[in-house]
């Protein structure tokens, strides 16, 4: 999607603050759309579908059995990243400091 793009864009080859993060990365049966091993997070773009019946529910459960692996999710809604990147990019770095404090 754009929103995920532009994204990647911005995370690529060590652009933020030199996080390494991996687009499309497999873990279990799921596909996630950013994450960054030295965190142990994951960033997923949020668009109109992920507020469909049902889906909500299905990304509750999906973020829960990564965070029993250990991998905590950050969800950004896709309106954000294509209105305020530098605010998209400051939440992933909050968490990130959040993640290396904990």
């Amino acid at each position: 999607s754009l929103p995920e793009g532009l994204l990647w864009q911005a995370l690529r080859a060590h652009r933020l603050e030199g996080l390494h993060f991996r687009r499309q990365h497999p873990v279990g049966h799921y596909v996630l759309d950013f994450y960054c091993d030295a965190v142990h997070l994951a960033v997923e773009v949020d668009g109109a579908m992920h507020f469909q019946e049902g889906r909500p529910e299905r990304d509750a459960a999906r973020d829960a059995w990564l965070l029993q692996r250990g991998i905590r999710t950050l969800r950004l809604p896709a309106r954000l990243v294509l209105k305020d990147m530098d605010g998209a990019l400051q939440t992933i770095l909050r968490e990130v400091g959040a993640r290396r404090r904990g």
